[in-house]
């Protein structure tokens, strides 16, 4: 891959380990900063829900990190391209179903890298 695809799907799975600190480990402080939209009284109860999706998001990143470290180019850029796509379909569906912002903050950087990866 060409290194501003490379900074691209890095930058992408950077994002999911901060979503993963954020609904893991800091749901019920920095996780009611970053979701406003949601009331106060729903971060303690819904804990471990929120911790299971960072865990989701989690695995997304290691599927990046893991497609940046392949030496095999073409394997390496079928792997990243796998999990951009995995990471353009949960930023659509969130931006349908729970907040529109979910498709510029998660879909648009995995759409942007994808395209890149495909170009480079």
């Amino acid at each position: 891959m060409h290194t501003i695809a490379l900074i691209f799907v890095a930058f992408v799975a950077l994002e999911h380990i901060y979503i993963l600190w954020l609904e893991m480990f800091a749901w019920t402080t920095a996780g009611r900063k970053a979701f406003r939209s949601l009331p106060p009284e729903i971060f303690e109860p819904t804990k471990v829900f929120a911790a299971n999706q960072g865990l989701y998001n989690g695995f997304l990143s290691a599927g990046l990190i893991w497609s940046l470290i392949i030496s095999d180019p073409v394997w390496s850029r079928n792997v990243s391209l796998f999990f951009l796509a995995c990471v353009m379909t949960a930023g659509i569906f969130g931006a349908v179903t729970a907040q529109r912002s979910i498709f510029f903050i998660q879909a648009l950087p995995a759409i942007i890298a994808a395209v890149l990866v495909i170009l480079f």
